[in-house]
């Protein structure tokens, strides 16, 4: 299995790994700070720096087999580094940072949005421009500035966040903490990893976050569409005259 270092420090942006496994598409690696996709959030892109100085790309990361994680490389330039004899190589691993913060920051801001809406989740993703967030809520006055000004006002009072793990039997006796209807927390573990925004939110996700709301930067809400009967869609995006 692949050793996932962002689960513990999302600010890592490099570590030694050693490759366990080549496949058709990548690297199966023993440790990585790369975040593979999921639960909304894209998988990091960066490269694999080698003993002999080159380095290759990593195009996108995805879970693979068991709980491995591949890291995907053009298998054009994987053949040209050597291929199959790569494995047992020791190597650097190193994420496009800038972007991966990018995603840190609209994922933290999608919890806060999930606080300020008092509905059930039924889908979302993000990426390193905007994020989105579909509630099941019936027809209703929902306003743009006043979600943005809310969403605003918890991002500039600057409120740490922190993760909490807790057993699958804990969160089966506090049904409450999950606030996704289509996605349900990773389960087989024993252990369930929470995102906690103090005073504010407190969740299961496997996300990459930052450490204060601060640091999200302003958003603006762009957008609230009617998706069906129960279901709306508010859009966020960064504010690039509050950056």
């Amino acid at each position: 299995m692949t050793e996932r270092l962002y689960e513990q420090e999302a600010y890592l942006r490099e570590c030694e790994s050693t490759v366990t496994r080549v496949v058709d598409d990548g690297l199966v690696l023993d440790r990585t700070v790369f975040y593979a996709l999921g639960g909304g959030q894209p998988g990091d892109r960066g490269e694999l720096l080698l003993p002999n100085g080159s380095a290759l790309e990593v195009l996108d990361t995805r879970k693979g087999e068991g709980a491995d994680i591949v890291h995907l490389i053009d298998p054009r330039a994987l053949a040209d580094a050597g291929g199959q004899t790569l494995a047992g190589a020791g190597l650097t691993a190193r994420i496009d940072w800038a972007r991966r913060h990018l995603h840190m920051r609209m994922h933290t801001c999608l919890h806060l949005l999930c606080a300020v809406v008092a509905a059930p989740v039924t889908g979302g993703n993000l990426t390193d421009q905007k994020g989105r967030l579909d509630f099941d809520l019936p027809e209703a006055g929902i306003d743009k500035q006043q979600l943005t000004g809310e969403l605003n006002r918890l991002i500039a009072a600057d409120i740490p966040t922190s993760l909490e793990w807790i057993s699958e039997a804990e969160l089966a006796a506090q049904p409450e903490l999950v606030k996704t209807m289509s996605v349900a927390p990773p389960t087989g573990a024993g252990q369930i990893r929470l995102l906690n925004i103090a005073d504010v939110d407190l969740q299961p996700c496997g996300g990459t976050h930052v450490q204060r709301t601060g640091e999200i930067g302003r958003v603006r809400v762009a957008k609230i569409e009617k998706k069906s009967r129960l279901n709306r869609r508010i859009s966020v995006v960064f504010d690039p005259a509050g950056v």
